[in-house]
């Protein structure tokens, strides 16, 4: 099975740019076509988060125009820049976002991978958060089929990053989430979006794992100081390969780059 993930997608009105800079429409078209180029195809497309900039149903609209030429099922789940009833309403006909004015938590058994996705959102802030009863849950769903291998999706990481400005607006709950993951050796990864680059940790020894944003990136700066920055850096999206007995991971970067070129030459020689 081979799975596809976008992250921090923040698409605005037609015609505007993010930060006054950004041309996050034009940006996620160019990730579409690259995975459409794919060969083989995923079986699935994950968005994991930041899925528009202000959460208004008009943007919502505008990122379904772009994602059209996906076939493949997509699955989404909110992020700090997302509003949970107008991302209900944008995906109603995905199936498996709950009815209702609660939380977007859901879990889905259709693939050799049961996807779990979580609702970290807080209204109005940037920082994520797990609560009582969205931890209650995610322990209840994984206790619930404890011999399915699992992937977890939340936007904001359970983990602190060493990139300033991100940590000070992190995830709370993070020490609940560590101690369900201990409890639950079933999850083969714990996928995240919020920080636009790559990033890896153990979280209750279950591996995490952060997705570049097919736009902008925030800028690596380990410093517990460092400021709210962002920059063009390669865009990217990420593929994870399950193969039946594991889980792999790749970094896909958009653009156009020479190449491929070969190893070796016609008679099977190294070219020198």
């Amino acid at each position: 099975m081979l799975i596809a993930q976008i992250t921090d997608t923040h698409i605005k009105l037609p015609g505007k740019l993010a930060y006054r800079k950004v041309d996050t429409a034009a940006m996620l078209g160019r990730c579409v076509e690259e995975l459409l180029a794919l060969d083989p195809q995923p079986d699935l497309v994950l968005l994991t988060g930041d899925l528009v900039d202000l959460g208004r149903p008009a943007e919502y609209e505008h990122l379904k125009s772009i994602l059209a030429p996906i076939r493949q099922r997509i699955v989404a789940i909110p992020g700090n820049h997302d509003d949970r009833g107008a991302m209900r309403e944008a995906f109603r006909d995905g199936g498996y976002l709950p009815a209702g004015a609660g939380f977007l938590q859901f879990a889905i058994d259709d693939y050799p991978l049961r996807l779990v996705g979580l609702d970290t959102l807080v209204p109005g802030q940037g920082g994520g958060e797990l609560c009582t009863e969205r931890l209650a849950w995610l322990d209840r769903t994984l206790a619930a089929k404890p011999e399915a291998p699992t992937l977890v999706l939340m936007h904001h990481p359970p983990f602190v990053t060493g990139i300033g400005h991100m940590d000070r607006i992190g995830l709370k709950g993070r020490d609940g989430f560590a101690a369900i993951m201990a409890r639950h050796a079933q999850v083969e990864l714990i996928l995240c979006g919020h920080l636009h680059r790559t990033i890896r940790a153990q979280v209750g020894d279950r591996p995490a794992l952060t997705c570049p944003s097919p736009a902008h990136q925030v800028a690596l700066d380990i410093d517990p100081e460092a400021p709210s920055c962002f920059r063009m850096e390669p865009p990217g999206f990420m593929l994870h390969w399950w193969n039946g007995g594991g889980l792999v991971s790749h970094t896909a970067v958009i653009g156009d780059y020479d190449g491929p070129y070969p190893f070796f030459d016609a008679d099977g020689k190294l070219i020198d």
